[in-house]
């Protein structure tokens, strides 16, 4: 197994780091209102000898801790934000802490804890050597929203990065190497006029038939985009009584695709159809864009890099607790059949082996495809959770509070540290991974999709 400076490091300090990420658990906070995350991030990068900056390109909630000078520049992507109603207590059974509140169901607390892990990690064994470079780890707002680390590439957070690391907590072992999706948000508000709807409906102008027609609209447009393409809603406001013509009606959209192309082309016509809905009901139309971000790009030479080092990083054991708590938690999955018929629970109830490198695509998001179109970037996963959790779910939350999730945090830490290392120590792979990058990117060069008059959002009081 490898044995280096700086993994040996990051197991000395471990108590330190799931400390923040307990805390974080404990206090789960949503997308733009990570103050205490923010806070307590920053203390442990003053703790490690960090040169810390909150309030980071523009955004309330980012912490920034940078250490060394020169190149190469290396950052990691940690991320601070957990998911509302997703709360939960460290339990086998769907228990929250508290009905409705927000919940690590995408283990946030650990993403950012492995991440800065690595980065303590790698300035020990860069001190040591007397190595070269910076390290730059970035504590991002908003990951759940897909709009932090956009802000932030918009006000040029990533400029000057020579590569980066993400990671991301899962149920498997693997580095990413599918694409996710990009996708455009934005939220249609239709305005009316109010009437009585018995008495006299022909003064009254419904803004929610014009949100419905549109959403009509968007579902037949929906044989006419490419098989990539995905569109899905909800209402944010639809009247307050049947007796009442609504004046007021708001939709909420989202677009996905594999490329930012596939994204605006039916993004436009979205908007098109919504311009026929207001058009056909003789209402206003409102269009407030929220955010876009980039499907993601994953380096195939790194990847295949940190693919060699993951399998020479020892893997954590679990006790024979552990294991239960997975084996119940797999139990209670709406997926536990089609994971036991598959044989994908064979070998336990957690994953304890490091996928191939086959590619797989996901039509989830990330805005860290944003920062994979600025410079060369991976996203390493390691298991966290037992195999058949569903994503944004409540088993996640409660494998993220305790020792099954540290222990994948903690392993990923070790794996992205001395991929880094290797990456300075072996200037050839760097200029490998960037050869790759400018093939790619000269073609397809990076427009930030979030125009300078959008605002960033605030932390709310």
């Amino acid at each position: 197994m490898l044995n280096t400076t700086a993994i040996n490091k990051i197991e000395q300090e471990k108590d330190t780091l799931i400390e923040l990420a307990q805390k974080m658990w404990d206090n789960p906070e949503t997308a733009y209102n990570e103050v205490n995350a923010c806070e307590w991030t920053a203390e442990v990068l003053k703790h490690y000898g960090f040169e810390v900056e909150t309030g980071y390109a523009g955004l309330p909630t980012c912490v920034v801790g940078k250490w060394g000078s020169g190149h190469p520049v290396i950052g990691f992507l940690g991320e601070l934000d957990a998911l509302p109603g997703l709360s939960q207590k460290v339990s086998t059974v769907k228990d929250p802490v508290e009905v409705g509140a927000p919940g690590q169901g995408c283990g946030h607390n650990l993403l950012n804890v492995s991440c800065l892990g690595a980065a303590v990690g790698m300035k020990a064994e860069m001190e040591e050597k007397k190595l070269p470079g910076t390290i730059v780890f970035y504590g991002c707002p908003a990951e759940e929203v897909l709009t932090g680390k956009v802000f932030m590439a918009r006000n040029g957070a990533f400029d000057g990065l020579d590569c980066a690391f993400a990671w991301h907590g899962g149920n498997q072992n693997m580095i990413s190497t599918g694409i996710h999706t990009g996708l455009n948000s934005a939220i249609f508000h239709f305005k009316g006029r109010t009437a009585h709807a018995g008495g006299d409906p022909h003064n009254g102008r419904s803004a929610l038939d014009a949100a419905e027609l549109m959403s009509v609209g968007a579902n037949y447009l929906r044989e006419h985009v490419t098989s990539d393409v995905r569109i899905h809603y909800v209402y944010k406001e639809a009247g307050t009584a049947p007796n009442i013509v609504p004046d007021r009606a708001s939709v909420w959209y989202y677009v996905r695709a594999m490329s930012r192309e596939a994204i605006e082309d039916t993004y436009d016509r979205l908007v098109k159809v919504a311009k026929g809905a207001a058009m056909m009901t003789e209402t206003e139309l409102e269009i407030e864009f929220l955010g876009g971000c980039y499907n993601t790009l994953p380096n195939k030479y790194m990847s295949k890099m940190t693919y060699e080092i993951m399998n020479q990083v020892e893997m954590p054991t679990y006790t024979e607790e552990e294991l239960k708590f997975a084996d119940e938690l797999n139990k209670q999955s709406s997926q536990y059949e089609a994971f036991k018929t598959s044989g994908q629970l064979d070998n336990g109830p957690i994953h304890t082996e490091v996928k191939n490198l086959d590619p797989v695509n996901s039509y989830g998001s990330t805005d860290v495809g944003d920062v994979q179109h600025i410079c060369p970037c991976i996203q390493v996963r390691t298991a966290c959770w037992n195999l058949a959790a569903p994503g944004h779910s409540w088993q996640i939350t409660a494998c993220s509070g305790r020792s099954i999730g540290y222990k994948g945090m903690i392993y990923g830490a070790k794996v992205m540290a001395a991929a880094a290392i290797k990456m300075i120590e072996e200037p050839e792979h760097l200029e490998k991974a960037k050869a790759e990058f400018d093939a790619y990117i000269s073609k397809k060069p990076y427009k930030c999709p979030i125009p300078m008059d959008v605002p960033v959002p605030q932390p709310q009081k």
